[in-house]
Protein backbone atom coordinates (compact mmCIF):
# COMPACT_ATOMS: atom_id res chain seq x y z
CA UNK A 1 0.00 0.00 0.00
CA UNK A 2 1.39 3.38 -1.00
CA UNK A 3 2.13 6.05 1.57
CA UNK A 4 -0.50 8.31 -0.04
CA UNK A 5 -3.23 5.69 0.42
CA UNK A 6 -2.20 5.07 4.04
CA UNK A 7 -2.32 8.80 4.73
CA UNK A 8 -5.74 9.09 3.08
CA UNK A 9 -7.13 6.20 5.13
CA UNK A 10 -5.72 7.70 8.34
CA UNK A 11 -7.40 11.03 7.56
CA UNK A 12 -10.74 9.28 6.99
CA UNK A 13 -10.48 7.50 10.34
CA UNK A 14 -9.56 10.72 12.13
CA UNK A 15 -12.41 12.62 10.46
CA UNK A 16 -14.88 9.89 11.33
CA UNK A 17 -13.65 9.84 14.91
CA UNK A 18 -14.04 13.61 15.21
CA UNK A 19 -17.55 13.50 13.76
CA UNK A 20 -18.57 10.74 16.15
CA UNK A 21 -17.09 12.67 19.10
CA UNK A 22 -18.97 15.84 18.14
CA UNK A 23 -22.21 13.89 17.66
CA UNK A 24 -21.80 12.17 21.03
CA UNK A 25 -20.97 15.43 22.85
CA UNK A 26 -23.93 17.17 21.22
CA UNK A 27 -26.30 14.34 22.14
CA UNK A 28 -25.16 14.37 25.76
CA UNK A 29 -25.55 18.15 25.93
CA UNK A 30 -29.09 18.00 24.49
CA UNK A 31 -30.11 15.33 26.99
CA UNK A 32 -28.68 17.40 29.86
CA UNK A 33 -30.48 20.49 28.56
CA UNK A 34 -33.80 18.66 28.44
CA UNK A 35 -33.33 17.48 32.02
CA UNK A 36 -32.39 21.00 33.12
CA UNK A 37 -35.48 22.45 31.44
CA UNK A 38 -37.67 20.21 33.61
CA UNK A 39 -36.18 21.58 36.84
CA UNK A 40 -37.17 24.69 38.73
CA UNK A 41 -34.97 27.77 38.51
CA UNK A 42 -31.73 27.33 40.47
CA UNK A 43 -30.51 30.93 40.20
CA UNK A 44 -31.13 34.36 38.70
CA UNK A 45 -28.69 36.19 36.44
CA UNK A 46 -29.25 39.94 36.16
CA UNK A 47 -27.52 41.65 33.24
CA UNK A 48 -26.17 45.14 33.81
CA UNK A 49 -27.02 48.04 31.54
CA UNK A 50 -30.13 49.35 33.28
CA UNK A 51 -30.81 49.81 36.96
CA UNK A 52 -34.46 48.90 36.36
CA UNK A 53 -33.42 45.27 36.07
CA UNK A 54 -31.82 45.45 39.49
CA UNK A 55 -34.84 47.28 40.89
CA UNK A 56 -37.10 44.51 39.61
CA UNK A 57 -34.82 41.79 40.96
CA UNK A 58 -34.71 43.40 44.40
CA UNK A 59 -38.52 43.52 44.55
CA UNK A 60 -38.76 39.93 43.34
CA UNK A 61 -36.17 38.76 45.87
CA UNK A 62 -38.21 40.33 48.68
CA UNK A 63 -40.99 37.84 47.89
CA UNK A 64 -38.80 34.72 48.17
CA UNK A 65 -39.66 32.49 51.12
CA UNK A 66 -36.07 31.22 51.07
CA UNK A 67 -33.10 33.08 49.50
CA UNK A 68 -32.34 32.17 45.88
CA UNK A 69 -28.85 32.60 44.39
CA UNK A 70 -28.69 35.87 42.44
CA UNK A 71 -25.77 37.00 40.29
CA UNK A 72 -25.66 40.58 38.99
CA UNK A 73 -23.23 40.78 36.07
CA UNK A 74 -21.57 44.15 35.43
CA UNK A 75 -24.45 46.01 37.02
CA UNK A 76 -24.74 49.37 38.72
CA UNK A 77 -22.22 50.61 41.26
CA UNK A 78 -22.10 48.17 44.20
CA UNK A 79 -23.65 50.49 46.85
CA UNK A 80 -26.58 51.32 44.55
CA UNK A 81 -27.47 47.64 44.30
CA UNK A 82 -27.19 47.18 48.05
CA UNK A 83 -29.44 50.18 48.68
CA UNK A 84 -32.03 48.80 46.24
CA UNK A 85 -32.15 45.46 48.05
CA UNK A 86 -32.32 47.15 51.44
CA UNK A 87 -35.15 49.42 50.27
CA UNK A 88 -37.09 46.38 49.05
CA UNK A 89 -36.46 44.58 52.38
CA UNK A 90 -34.83 41.75 50.43
CA UNK A 91 -32.14 39.60 51.99
CA UNK A 92 -28.57 40.34 50.94
CA UNK A 93 -27.54 36.73 51.40
CA UNK A 94 -27.01 34.69 48.23
CA UNK A 95 -26.58 37.85 46.13
CA UNK A 96 -23.27 38.29 44.31
CA UNK A 97 -21.88 41.01 42.06
CA UNK A 98 -19.65 40.08 39.11
CA UNK A 99 -17.66 43.12 38.02
CA UNK A 100 -15.43 41.76 35.25
CA UNK A 101 -17.68 41.70 32.18
CA UNK A 102 -17.52 44.60 29.73
CA UNK A 103 -20.06 43.33 27.17
CA UNK A 104 -23.02 40.99 26.84
CA UNK A 105 -20.68 38.28 25.61
CA UNK A 106 -18.53 38.84 28.69
CA UNK A 107 -21.59 38.63 30.95
CA UNK A 108 -22.06 35.01 29.98
CA UNK A 109 -18.40 34.01 29.66
CA UNK A 110 -17.69 35.11 33.24
CA UNK A 111 -21.01 33.86 34.61
CA UNK A 112 -20.64 30.26 33.41
CA UNK A 113 -17.90 29.24 35.92
CA UNK A 114 -19.82 30.88 38.77
CA UNK A 115 -23.10 29.16 37.93
CA UNK A 116 -21.33 25.83 37.51
CA UNK A 117 -19.70 26.29 40.91
CA UNK A 118 -23.20 26.83 42.33
CA UNK A 119 -24.34 23.64 40.54
CA UNK A 120 -26.97 25.60 38.59
CA UNK A 121 -28.89 23.76 35.86
CA UNK A 122 -31.72 26.21 35.18
CA UNK A 123 -31.12 29.97 35.28
CA UNK A 124 -33.62 32.80 34.92
CA UNK A 125 -32.07 35.57 32.83
CA UNK A 126 -33.21 39.08 33.79
CA UNK A 127 -32.91 41.56 30.93
CA UNK A 128 -35.10 44.13 29.21
CA UNK A 129 -36.33 45.84 26.07
CA UNK A 130 -34.30 45.84 22.87
CA UNK A 131 -31.51 43.94 24.61
CA UNK A 132 -33.66 40.82 24.98
CA UNK A 133 -33.11 39.04 21.66
CA UNK A 134 -29.34 39.50 21.75
CA UNK A 135 -29.04 38.48 25.40
CA UNK A 136 -31.23 35.39 25.09
CA UNK A 137 -29.49 34.23 21.90
CA UNK A 138 -26.00 34.44 23.40
CA UNK A 139 -27.17 32.90 26.68
CA UNK A 140 -28.75 29.91 25.00
CA UNK A 141 -25.57 29.24 23.03
CA UNK A 142 -23.04 29.74 25.84
CA UNK A 143 -25.10 28.34 28.72
CA UNK A 144 -26.74 25.67 26.60
CA UNK A 145 -23.33 24.26 25.68
CA UNK A 146 -22.76 23.66 29.40
CA UNK A 147 -26.17 22.03 29.90
CA UNK A 148 -27.69 25.09 31.60
CA UNK A 149 -31.27 25.89 30.57
CA UNK A 150 -32.19 29.57 30.20
CA UNK A 151 -35.58 31.13 30.93
CA UNK A 152 -35.79 34.86 30.08
CA UNK A 153 -37.50 37.30 32.42
CA UNK A 154 -38.18 40.56 30.57
CA UNK A 155 -38.35 43.76 32.60
CA UNK A 156 -40.23 46.82 31.32
CA UNK A 157 -37.77 49.49 30.30
CA UNK A 158 -37.96 53.27 30.38
CA UNK A 159 -35.62 54.96 27.94
CA UNK A 160 -32.75 53.18 26.20
CA UNK A 161 -30.65 50.61 28.11
CA UNK A 162 -26.99 51.48 28.50
CA UNK A 163 -25.74 48.24 26.94
CA UNK A 164 -26.93 48.82 23.38
CA UNK A 165 -24.71 47.06 20.83
CA UNK A 166 -24.81 47.19 17.03
CA UNK A 167 -26.32 44.52 14.78
CA UNK A 168 -22.84 43.82 13.39
CA UNK A 169 -21.41 43.26 16.87
CA UNK A 170 -24.35 40.99 17.70
CA UNK A 171 -23.70 38.91 14.57
CA UNK A 172 -20.00 38.65 15.37
CA UNK A 173 -20.74 37.71 18.98
CA UNK A 174 -23.15 34.97 17.91
CA UNK A 175 -20.38 33.54 15.75
CA UNK A 176 -17.75 33.64 18.46
CA UNK A 177 -20.27 32.27 20.96
CA UNK A 178 -20.53 29.06 18.93
CA UNK A 179 -16.73 28.88 18.87
CA UNK A 180 -16.43 29.69 22.57
CA UNK A 181 -19.01 27.03 23.41
CA UNK A 182 -16.40 24.45 22.39
CA UNK A 183 -13.40 26.29 23.85
CA UNK A 184 -15.20 26.48 27.20
CA UNK A 185 -15.16 22.69 27.44
CA UNK A 186 -11.45 22.94 28.25
CA UNK A 187 -10.95 26.55 29.39
CA UNK A 188 -13.15 29.00 31.29
CA UNK A 189 -11.82 32.38 32.51
CA UNK A 190 -12.73 33.26 36.07
CA UNK A 191 -13.56 36.67 37.46
CA UNK A 192 -11.47 37.90 40.38
CA UNK A 193 -13.99 40.66 41.12
CA UNK A 194 -16.96 38.73 42.49
CA UNK A 195 -18.34 40.56 45.52
CA UNK A 196 -20.94 39.30 48.04
CA UNK A 197 -23.60 42.01 48.26
CA UNK A 198 -23.65 41.71 52.05
CA UNK A 199 -19.97 42.72 52.15
CA UNK A 200 -20.50 46.06 50.36
CA UNK A 201 -19.51 48.76 52.87
CA UNK A 202 -21.86 51.73 52.40
CA UNK A 203 -19.91 54.03 54.72
CA UNK A 204 -16.70 53.40 52.85
CA UNK A 205 -18.44 54.08 49.55
CA UNK A 206 -19.99 57.29 50.89
CA UNK A 207 -16.52 58.53 51.78
CA UNK A 208 -15.36 57.88 48.21
CA UNK A 209 -18.58 59.14 46.63
CA UNK A 210 -20.91 57.40 44.18
CA UNK A 211 -23.93 58.08 41.98
CA UNK A 212 -26.91 55.90 41.05
CA UNK A 213 -29.14 56.11 37.97
CA UNK A 214 -31.89 58.65 38.57
CA UNK A 215 -34.59 56.05 37.79
CA UNK A 216 -33.77 54.28 41.04
CA UNK A 217 -34.72 57.28 43.16
CA UNK A 218 -31.66 56.71 45.34
CA UNK A 219 -29.27 59.48 46.25
CA UNK A 220 -25.57 58.78 46.06
CA UNK A 221 -22.98 60.70 48.01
Amino acid sequence: MSQAKSWSRWLRYVSLGLLLSVALATSITLVNLWRSSQQATDAYLVLGGSIRREMYMAELASSFSTPQPILVSAGSVDPCIRLLFERANATLEQVWLENCAESTFGNFVYSVPILERWDVHHVTLVTSGSHTRRAVTLARILFGAQGIWVTPLIVDEIGIPGNQESALKTTLDVGRSFLWAWVARVYKPTCAQVVPLASVDLEQWRQKGFKCEHQAGIEGS
